[in-house]
């Protein structure tokens, strides 16, 4: 497989993700975008290592082409990103629970962000 397709469909995962982001009103739908760009940075990530790992074999070792010579550091740097994306969901999905219950609704754009001043 070419190595330029996990790319561009990182791009185009990450570009959903800004989308939706940008577009939608109701929070976990915007919780759930943000996972979308998570996961293709994700894959970015584990290309990356698997790439330019096929593409250094033959240079000789220097302490930047390869500072850690364990296969899969990519991977690793993903499993990273996967729990940090655990937690900011559960930390999410708390915030917004709470703001239905308080509410009634999840629509972010009837979250006041400043109290008004009572003139």
């Amino acid at each position: 497989m070419h190595v330029t397709i996990p790319y561009v469909i990182a791009a185009a995962l990450f570009g959903l993700g800004v989308y939706g982001v940008v577009r939608r009103r109701n929070a976990i739908l915007v919780l759930m975008a943000v996972e979308l760009m998570l996961n293709a940075v994700n894959l970015i990530l584990v290309t990356a290592d698997v790439s330019l790992r096929s593409a250094l074999k033959g240079v000789p070792g220097e302490a930047w082409a390869a500072p850690n010579s364990q296969a899969g550091s990519g991977g690793v740097v993903a499993l990273f990103v996967i729990v940090l994306a655990a937690a900011e969901v559960g930390v999410g999905l708390a915030i917004v629970l709470q703001y239905y219950r308080v509410r009634k609704a999840v629509a972010l754009d009837e979250i006041p962000l400043a109290e008004e001043v009572a003139e």
